[in-house]
């Protein structure tokens, strides 16, 4: 009977498990000094919602104040080139390399806290490739951000490969990054957020076909690629045909391999399936703030519990995944 009384209620052991850690692989910053343009080009009723964005990607503190509050551990930040491009879409290569000196000096002033994904314009050709190893072994940043698909331009494409080569020579990730395409995204303008985030998807599961289809990860075996939770579609229709043969043999080692994803919006079945198809060492925390804010340390971990994860997983998946992935840990 005492031995009964005094042994630890399961509530008791629920409520002395650590929660995980949290490192957030998808975050957006930007520093004062580069004006935001995204809202220029926004559909007339997502332009307000730009303008709010706009302050909160500027906002250092703000960056920061979730860490402090021990909401998470730290976060990987990008500066995404497309929110200051010009019309047509570009940025020069000066403000980039300005870009990267800017992010390398924040994680400078945040270190364990804030670590840092060189933004690239990987359809530059070598030009992009040099700047990706100039960040990277320069700099200190600890993996390249670019945009999934630039007009007909994915990933795959000959101007895309020096900077996939230096990631792969230099064991770093590429963050694939969805981009709004055209005409899709015009067409889509009337639906809202949910319209706009279709088509950005659908860019980032095409990109992730594209490097599937063209042999690129065969080509490139160092080569590690992360894509949104919102590539899943392309990510479950590979799977699904690879399993009825008609997709070449292999191609689920391949994806099991070269390719992660992000949790973006934490949703206890996409969590499952995305462990399903590529393995619980393969999916990575990433809520892309602050252009989707949710409070991540409540919705993960409930998530992950719902989706029947064990302890080790979810560790993996909150923070293990990602600081081996950029060499931290």
């Amino acid at each position: 009977m005492n031995a009964l009384m005094n042994a630890p209620s399961p509530l008791t052991e629920a409520a002395i498990v650590p929660r995980p850690a949290i490192v957030d692989f998808h975050t957006h910053h930007i520093p004062a000094c580069f004006e935001v343009t995204a809202g220029r080009t926004a559909p007339a009723n997502q332009r307000g919602r730009w303008e709010v964005l706009a302050r909160k990607l500027a906002d250092e503190d703000l960056l920061l104040h979730d860490i402090r509050a021990g909401e998470i551990d730290a976060r990987v930040v990008n500066i995404p080139a497309q929110l200051i491009a010009d019309p047509d879409g570009r940025v020069p290569h000066a403000t980039i390399m300005a870009m990267n000196d800017e992010l390398a000096a924040l994680v400078a002033r945040h270190p364990g806290r804030i670590h840092g994904l060189a933004s690239v314009d990987a359809y530059d050709g070598d030009r992009s490739g040099r700047e990706a190893e100039r960040a990277i072994r320069e700099l200190g940043l600890r993996g390249i951000f670019v945009d999934c698909a630039r007009g007909d331009l994915m990933l795959n494409a000959p101007r895309a490969r020096p900077t996939l080569e230096v990631a792969a020579s230099l064991g770093v990730p590429v963050f694939a990054h969805p981009v709004a395409p055209q005409p899709l995204t015009r067409q889509m303008a009337p639906y809202g957020v949910i319209g706009t985030l279709f088509a950005r998807g659908t860019a980032n599961s095409a990109s992730l076909v594209a490097l599937l289809e063209s042999g690129v990860f065969q080509q490139l075996p160092g080569l590690r690629v992360v894509v949104t939770a919102l590539a899943f579609g392309g990510l479950a229709t590979a799977a699904s045909l690879s399993s009825q043969s008609a997709l070449p043999a292999g191609i689920d080692a391949v994806m099991r391999k070269h390719v992660l994803i992000d949790t973006m919006w934490p949703h206890p079945a996409l969590l499952r399936a995305a462990i399903d198809l590529l393995g619980a060492e393969h999916v990575i925390a990433g809520s892309d703030w602050p252009i989707v804010e949710h409070p991540i340390r409540a919705k993960l971990p409930d998530a992950m519990q719902q989706a029947k994860l064990t302890h080790d997983e979810q560790n993996a998946v909150a923070a293990g995944n990602c600081l081996r992935l950029l060499r931290l840990g």
